[in-house]
């Protein structure tokens, strides 16, 4: 059930939240907002700028909120408990999964608190793209958001899944969220998608969800900035040297370094005026290197390669590519050892030193330690830029045709912003490494290799023309 917006003051009043000469309500095309009341003004140097909300420390979320909880709610501890330990964002979607099923339910089951009313006031609409439909997400398809949001995707239902497995033996649990149907894998999503899009990085209580505060929109010219005073409260602050004026609207900036994927990802839309010209792709090994396999084991998270622009130059760099590009003739080894508890551990060495501890930073390893760093560094650009040119021929292959009625305006239009954006980032990068390439291709120890390896070839034909020639069958 939704609360109109109308009742949010009346809660705000209730749980202590303080309005200064500010509003939240509705806007054009943006959701909800919030909104001068009256004209403020904060002159440049003033060490104490407006205060323009405050909300208290104990309505503030986090995964230590959600403990603190538990201990006045034995019901909701019982379930924490029975979930297990997990990271803290978990712990935040459970506590409002529980919300969501009390207002859905009416039952009784644990202990109300603030957030059970607040969670009717947050938007059922949510277009960050792991919500979008079937004929949405097409949309990202060669988009460095293609994989990422398929992967999110199969771990947000890994984790539901655990929650119904965990909690189906509880028989309050089990009732109220799944016996009743009260709750899905789609609230699930949704919850996500709400706490990525309204989490705040707060200086004392780091990562958490602000009521009232969430409510604020993103602008690339902010008029306020969110923080938390000596009493740990939360609040937001007009920024030194802005004026505004009655019935303009508050923003803050969600950050100026995110890639334009980032900010799709995390918040549903793309502001071309605060982000970073990047993006991550994955990297996959060569399909016949038989320490594939190895590598992937011994790198422990999915490979990647980061591409920026930066000052107007591009810029490129993956670990995981130095890794793929080395084999055992280049001094590359792995090795299982067993430790004093008789348990196996692979290892990686590389030049017979052991380096399974500075795979993070395997491109500097073997940069500085390569006998033909220049020959290794060939390798890998034509690696990465052949992963590349195969991300720039999908993004430029044309989208299915799709209902405009079923694909909403607003997932289109950063869809195809994406799209943009990555596909010139791509091409400027993809011309990049052709210069490196040929830069490279001139080096003195690089055209001494390669010449070196003409003349073993030359040599290997000729011995088999020989072989040949003496065939006294």
């Amino acid at each position: 059930m939704a609360l109109p917006i109308q009742d949010l003051p009346a809660w705000a009043r209730l749980n202590d939240v303080s309005f200064d000469n500010v509003e939240v309500t509705t806007t054009v095309d943006k959701g909800y907002g919030v909104f001068s009341q009256k004209d403020l003004a904060a002159p440049e140097g003033t060490v104490e700028t407006p205060q323009l909300l405050a909300v208290p420390h104990d309505l503030i979320l986090n995964s230590l909120a959600v403990e603190e909880h538990a201990k006045e709610d034995k019901e909701f501890k019982q379930l924490l408990e029975a979930v297990g330990h997990h990271p803290p964002r978990v712990n935040v979607l459970l506590f409002l999964l529980v919300q969501l099923a009390r207002n859905s339910s009416h039952a009784h089951v644990g202990v109300s608190n603030p957030w059970t009313q607040y969670l009717q006031f947050l938007p059922k609409t949510v277009l960050l793209p792991t919500v979008w439909t079937e004929d949405e997400r097409p949309l990202l398809k060669g988009t460095s958001l293609e994989v990422a949001v398929g992967a999110k995707l199969r771990a947000l239902d890994n984790e539901f899944e655990m929650i119904r497995e965990a909690s189906s033996d509880i028989p309050c649990w089990n009732g109220l969220l799944w016996h009743s149907g009260a709750v899905s894998l789609k609230d699930w999503v949704h919850l996500d998608a709400l706490y990525r899009s309204r989490c705040l990085e707060l200086p004392k209580s780091g990562e958490s969800m602000v009521p009232c505060i969430d409510m604020i929109n993103h602008s690339s010219d902010p008029s306020a900035y969110y923080d938390q005073n000596s009493d740990y409260e939360a609040v937001l602050l007009l920024r030194p040297g802005v004026s505004m004026s009655k019935g303009q609207e508050v923003t803050i900036s969600y950050g100026d370094t995110k890639s334009a994927a980032e900010m799709l990802f995390s918040y549903g839309f793309i502001d071309p005026e605060s982000t970073s010209e990047s993006l991550v792709l994955p990297l996959a090994p060569f399909p016949d290197d038989p320490l594939a396999k190895a590598k992937l084991v011994a790198f422990g998270k999915a490979p990647k390669v980061h591409v920026a622009r930066e000052s107007g130059s591009i810029r490129w760099d993956s670990n995981f590519a130095y890794l793929k590009c080395v084999n055992e003739e280049d001094g590359l080894d792995f090795r299982i050892l067993q430790d004093n508890e008789g348990n196996q551990q692979l290892r990686v060495f590389w030049q017979d030193e052991d380096v399974t501890d500075q795979i993070s930073e395997f491109q500097k390893l073997v940069a500085q330690t390569h006998p033909l760093p220049e020959v290794l560094r060939l390798r890998v650009a034509v690696s990465v830029q052949e992963n590349l040119e195969i991300h720039l021929e999908q993004l430029k292959s044309e989208l299915p045709r799709h209902d405009s009625s079923t694909v909403r305006e607003e997932c289109l239009k950063h869809g195809l912003l994406l799209r943009q954006i990555e596909t010139s980032l791509l091409e400027d990068a993809i011309q990049a490494l052709e210069q490196e390439k040929n830069s490279l291709l001139e080096a003195e120890n690089v055209v001494a290799y390669l010449g070196s390896m003409e003349t073993s070839n030359s040599d290997l034909v000729g011995e088999e023309a020989s072989n040949e020639a003496d065939d006294f069958s």
